[in-house]
């Protein structure tokens, strides 16, 4: 009776399953502490809380054997058919990080602006690596695969996601992952490769903001870009 129970349980599914597929087993093992780990980054380090938990918590709950939750009839199915299929999640994301942000600094400086330019190119350069290791046995990305890939150099999860989801939805989980993981680890990845660069000296300057930007400015601005975008699509 006792093994009964045990083998109609998901710990069983987990260490016993029957099917060969990585989906299967150790899989789902290796997934599930993925997700262990993004909501202890986000929860005790408090890198992109707001990000890694949800992350990591569902990445726990779509890889619970025998649950279903993300098959047809599971509340995660539901959630990735009306948020991620539809694109509306990625699009409220969107609309959340630009509330937070401020346009301050760069509306003072204008030239900052380039620097978000020049992060674009990580998307060719990461679009370029991706084809390249298909020349390693067993790895075999199209180009559509590539290009999802790619856009995780911009350093922009929602875009990253949303670009997935069209592209190669079978990848979207490792998209999100891989992107946001990334992100939320500048502030370790950062610090080394600054001092590696810079003097202490250089590192001790204290920046200030060129001018004062008035909030009729930062109220006009993403007005007037958002019309700008809009007549240009």
């Amino acid at each position: 009776m006792l093994l009964k129970l045990y083998k109609s349980t998901g710990i069983a599914a987990l260490f016993h399953g029957q099917s060969l597929d990585w989906t299967e087993g150790f899989g789902r093992l290796i997934m599930i502490g993925v997700g262990l780990i993004l909501m202890y980054l986000g929860i005790r380090l408090q890198f992109e809380p707001l990000l890694l938990v949800p992350i990591g918590f569902g990445a726990v709950l779509s890889n619970i054997p025998l649950a279903g939750l993300s098959e047809p009839g599971g509340i995660l199915y539901y959630v990735y058919e009306a948020g991620i299929t539809t694109g509306i999640f990625p699009l409220i994301i969107f609309m959340g990080v630009g509330a937070m942000t401020d346009f301050g600094p760069m509306l003072a400086n204008p030239k900052t602006a380039l620097l978000g330019g020049a992060a674009q190119f990580g998307i060719f350069g990461t679009l370029l690596g991706a084809l390249a290791l298909n020349s390693i046995p067993g790895i075999n990305f199209s180009l559509r695969d590539a290009a999802s890939i790619g856009i995780i150099g911009g350093a922009d999860g929602p875009t990253a996601i949303f670009l997935s989801s069209q592209l190669s939805p079978r990848l979207l989980g490792s998209i999100a992952i891989a992107a946001y993981s990334y992100m939320a680890l500048v502030p370790i990845i950062q610090p080394p490769i600054m001092r590696m660069l810079t003097s202490q000296k250089e590192r001790e300057i204290e920046m200030t903001q060129l001018r004062y930007v008035s909030t009729r400015e930062k109220i006009l601005f993403p007005m007037v870009a958002l019309g700008i975008c809009g007549l240009l699509l």
